[in-house]
């Protein structure tokens, strides 16, 4: 009888980021999450990549980058503003809680 070779198996903390070890792991994250919400407006409304780039004042290339993941080009803020050129609000919520251990966090949530 052959022998199972076993591979060891972690539990993630929720962000891929982080535990992959990338420094600004929770802002890698954000923008990941902002990126998600507009492939889903797009797709939404049923934009092929032509349309979205005129609707939201880019290129094509730029919006395929954005479909593909490919982040680094984009900002939060230009993320904003594409999220309101789709017709979604975005809400920035800032809390006063005061955190017992090192920094504060930074989370994207969708209603």
């Amino acid at each position: 009888m052959k022998k199972e070779k076993r591979i060891p198996v972690y539990q993630g903390s929720g962000n891929v980021f982080e535990d992959l070890g990338l420094e600004n792991s929770e802002e890698y994250l954000a923008k990941a999450e902002l990126a998600r919400q507009i492939i889903n407006a797009i797709a939404a409304r049923r934009l092929t990549q032509v349309q979205a780039a005129k609707l939201l004042g880019v290129g094509q290339p730029k919006v395929s980058s954005l479909m593909n993941g490919r982040l680094d080009g984009f900002s939060t803020d230009r993320l904003f503003r594409f999220l309101n050129a789709l017709g979604r609000d975005v809400k920035i919520v800032v809390s006063g809680k005061s955190r017992t251990r090192g920094r504060a966090r930074l989370t994207v949530m969708a209603a």
